[in-house]
């Protein structure tokens, strides 16, 4: 799952994507509301840490231009202005929550997976192919009902592969989902996750579409 935080806090900014690196999470880090409002326009993210007291753009000013156009990213409000009217002004700008800073990380993860599990649910609670089931909320696989433990970046490249089958996925998409933008990757990274999802499960389940990337073939 490839987050957006968007913090001008280097300090806790850096604190908050160290502490949901371990949680199969990719997180991108934006400082400023113009450049999060370019990211989420015209990159994939399955949600939004969203500051309000940014520079170069307000986040509330972020929030309800992505609703304007339609953009229906789960987004959690991640701010210091704790009054009843920031918080009404919030969620009516298209928060789908709202959490206070100082606050607990533990109470963010939780608030994080609460916004995912119905954001997830709302379109297909589990994956399945073949023998194959990925549960993104309870970020488990198992293979012929036997779990399969999978490292992060493996699980997160076999999500982004189940959830479009038959459509190729390009080496660049699925760099992008598994290192984000401040990760160097390794010329031959994805192949060697390729290859290990293969070993784990079974060699036909990703296909090579030479030159281009890689699919999972419909079911």
């Amino acid at each position: 799952m490839r987050i957006l935080l968007v913090e001008d806090d280097e300090a806790l900014g850096e604190g908050i994507r160290v502490a949901l690196k371990p949680e199969h999470y990719t997180v991108d880090w934006a400082r400023d509301g113009a450049s999060a409002l370019h990211a989420l326009t015209h990159e994939d993210f399955g949600l939004a840490i969203l500051d309000l007291g940014l520079p170069r753009m307000d986040g509330l000013e972020v929030l309800r231009r992505l609703r304007a156009a339609a953009n229906p990213i789960p987004v959690l409000v991640l701010t210091a202005r704790d009054a009843t009217a920031d918080r009404i002004a919030g969620l009516d700008a298209g928060a789908d929550d709202y959490l206070v800073k100082p606050f607990d990380v533990d109470e963010l993860k939780a608030r994080i997976r609460a916004l995912l599990r119905r954001s997830v649910n709302r379109a297909q609670p589990a994956l399945h192919y073949r023998d194959v089931s990925l549960d993104p909320v309870a970020q488990q696989v198992s293979y012929r009902g036997q779990p399969v433990a999978l490292q992060r970046k493996e699980f997160l490249l076999l999500h982004e592969l189940l959830a479009q089958p038959g459509r190729v996925l390009t080496r660049d998409r699925l760099q992008q989902v598994l290192y984000g933008w401040d990760e160097e990757a390794e010329s031959n990274a994805l192949e060697v996750h390729i290859h290990h999802l293969r070993k784990k499960l079974f060699p036909e389940l990703i296909r090579t579409v030479r030159g281009v990337g890689y699919l999972v073939d419909k079911a």
